[in-house]
């Protein structure tokens, strides 16, 4: 009885967190090691998290990611990969494979975890989506060669899915001005996308608790950042490399109107529900 009661409980904290948020947009961006992970289940629970949305009244857009995967297929080309403040080098023909197994691979995946679970969703390509200009390193004198940065969202195609109650799950590539496929952080198309959607909220999923003042130790997590505390903690080297274009976007996307940014652990079963429907939450938000 004990253990029925604890799971009413449970519900009701969720409660006015459901009705607050139903009818909202969440923008989640999908990425990190568990993706790769050889067990079906751990793989796709996240989808199980996003059909949760869709069943409590929230428009859930995903946009993933895919780093591993492209790295393998790289090596497999011949070709290694190469990264700069977390952004990965990029040639004409690597983008090209960044495409496909986006696209084709890691995109219809997530699509059908999504179904498996009794969720609606549609598979959209990057380039039908994103529009994007030449990206560069601020300060840094190096090529990235075709690594864009989003610049423009079509977002007809997502508000069609968001009006048929259909979860978009889009992969992070772009066409950029020159009629070339580039390579975008996905971070930062996710932003991107919140902004353009006007998003209540952007959720970040990788494979590190959130931010962490300490990155060997995960007691060290900063559960609240606020954008004015941004600078202090990048000079001291707590914002560093794969970090960077994560609270960049953040940053980008509090400024621009979304309500709340948050750092979560997808190892860790649930973490999506678990920051946006409970008090205490699992990883670092960021707000103005």
């Amino acid at each position: 009885m004990k253990k029925i009661i604890s799971k009413a409980a449970t519900l009701l904290e969720a409660l006015p967190y459901i009705q607050r948020f139903r009818s909202q947009i969440f923008v989640v961006k999908y990425g990190g090691s568990f993706m790769d992970s050889p067990d079906p289940e751990e793989r796709h629970r996240v989808a199980r998290d996003i059909v949760f949305l869709e069943a409590v009244g929230i428009n859930p857009v995903v946009v993933h990611g895919g780093g591993k995967a492209i790295t393998r297929a790289l090596e497999k080309a011949g070709t290694k990969s190469q990264f700069v403040h977390g952004y990965r080098v990029t040639d004409q023909a690597s983008a090209e494979i960044v495409d496909r197994v986006l696209s084709r691979e890691i995109n219809p995946d997530i699509v059908r975890s999504i179904e498996e679970f009794g969720g609606k969703a549609r598979g959209l390509s990057g380039p039908d989506i994103f529009r994007c200009r030449k990206f560069s390193v601020p300060n840094e004198d190096v090529d990235l060669g075709f690594v864009g940065e989003v610049s423009e969202v079509n977002v007809e195609p997502l508000r069609e899915c968001i009006r048929r109650s259909i979860t978009p799950v889009i992969s992070p590539t772009a066409m950029g001005d020159d009629g070339n496929v580039y390579n975008c952080n996905a971070d930062i198309a996710a932003a991107k996308t919140a902004i353009a959607l006007k998003a209540r909220r952007l959720v970040f999923m990788s494979d590190v608790p959130g931010l962490l003042r300490d990155p060997k130790e995960s007691s060290s997590l900063l559960s609240h950042l606020a954008v004015s505390e941004v600078p202090k903690w990048r000079e001291k080297g707590v914002i560093g490399e794969g970090m960077i274009p994560k609270v960049d976007s953040a940053v980008a996307a509090i400024e621009s109107g979304v309500e709340k940014v948050q750092f979560v652990d997808g190892r860790i079963p649930h973490s999506v529900l678990l920051e946006i429907f409970t008090d205490a939450g699992v990883g670092t938000e960021v707000v103005l």
